[in-house]
Parts: structure tokens; sequence; C-alpha cells
């Protein structure tokens, strides 16, 4: 028998059983995950302005968001840029089917192709070795992941990120970072081409609400 259809039939006739199934679990279809950030969903749109502004972000520029979750920023994210121009590194399976099973259809977005793989130990080889990002952000991500691990994520970065142009942004805290004193801070950074711009404070237009922002750049 050919597979006509996709997913499940309401209809009782011999083709109900005509389909090939696709899992979706229920709490994608009540959009639990839309609840999973403390904040409003909402909110991802005024974090995509505040990045899109503070790096003259265009639609041709290459863009890669560490830990992405469900695309509350990234979809607007995705659908401002080219084809092909996000990218994500995600560890958490949930996430990324609510992401990739649920919001990118949903939204339409889909011919947008965005490159979205899992992960969860720095690994960046599999968005290839000639890219390079006009912006690299990291909302509250860096929170939860080992110090070490974040410098690691940072050296394989530094050569990817466009020099001048290209900034990275960290949200919330730079502990990594602060942990070793400003100096030393400072100096490893330097080792790996980058230097510390400065702190950023953007107001929420939604919702009473403030993000801390911390931007990088590779001088040269």
């Amino acid at each position: 028998m050919t597979v006509l259809h996709h997913g499940i039939s309401h209809y009782p006739d011999e083709e109900a059983s005509n389909h090939t199934a696709l899992p979706c679990p229920g709490e994608l279809l009540v959009e639990e995950h839309h609840s999973n950030y403390g904040e409003p969903w909402a909110g991802g749109r005024d974090v995509f302005e505040f990045l899109a502004n503070a790096s003259a972000l265009t639609p041709t520029d290459q863009v890669l968001e560490i830990g992405c979750g469900t695309l509350r920023v990234g979809l607007h994210f995705i659908r401002f840029l080219e084809p092909g121009k996000f990218h994500c590194l995600e560890r958490d399976e949930l996430s990324l089917m609510a992401a990739l099973r649920y919001e990118l259809p949903a939204q339409g977005l889909l011919y947008k192709r965005p490159m979205i793989v899992r992960g969860e130990d720095m690994d960046f080889s599999r968005f290839g070795d000639t890219v390079m990002y006009d912006l690299i952000y990291a909302s509250a991500v860096f929170l939860h992941i080992p110090d070490k691990l974040v410098w690691t994520g940072l050296e394989r970065l530094a050569g990817k990120l466009r020099p001048q142009r290209g900034r990275i942004f960290v949200s919330h805290n730079i502990k990594f970072c602060s942990r070793l004193g400003g100096d030393e801070c400072t100096r490893r950074l330097a080792e790996l081409g980058l230097e510390y711009v400065g702190k950023h404070t953007h107001d929420s237009l939604l919702f009473n609400h403030y993000e801390i922002w911390f931007e990088f750049r590779r001088p040269k």
C-alpha cells in the first residue's frame, strides 16, 4: 500500500491507517514550551530587536545562538535573516522538538532553512569550517555551564567571529570571566583574540523587566 498521508486521520474509513506517523508530544500542541522562560514568550521579539540594533544586523549576516531553546528569540532572527543564515546549538531534546516540529512549521519558516543541531559540549564543527559569524549570542545560557566549558566555547568561536564588525553578546552576567579577576580575564580574552567592549542595560518595551548584556568583539 502506498502511503499517501501524514499524521492521523479523524475519519473511520480504510484510509484512516494509510499515513506516516509523525510523533508530536502533546505538550507541544498546547504550547507548554511558551511558559518555560519565567517571562512572557512575547519578550523574544524585544530581545531580538535589542541585539539586532546593537550589532547593526543586516539580513545577509550570519548569526549563531548558543542555546536557542524553543526559538523564543530565534524565530525573529530566522524571519529577518536570509535563508541558511541562522545557526543554533541546543542540548535539550524536547526544546529541539518544539522548535523543529512546532514553531518553524507554525510560523511558516521552514523555507528559511535554519541549522539547529543538538549538542552540549561546545562543539561547533557541524556548522562547517569556513563559516564566519557577524553575531553570536547566549541568553542566560552561560549561567548553567561550567566556566571551563564556556572558555572552551569562546576559544573555538573566536576565530569564527568576523573581525572588527562581529559581536558576541552574553546576558545576565559574565562570572566565567569576572571570577578570574579583571586583569586575568582581559589577558585570557586577548589570548583568544577577543576584547570586552562594555555592558548594556536593556529595558524591555513589553513588560516591567530589564536585562544586562555584555558585549565582546574581535578587534583584528
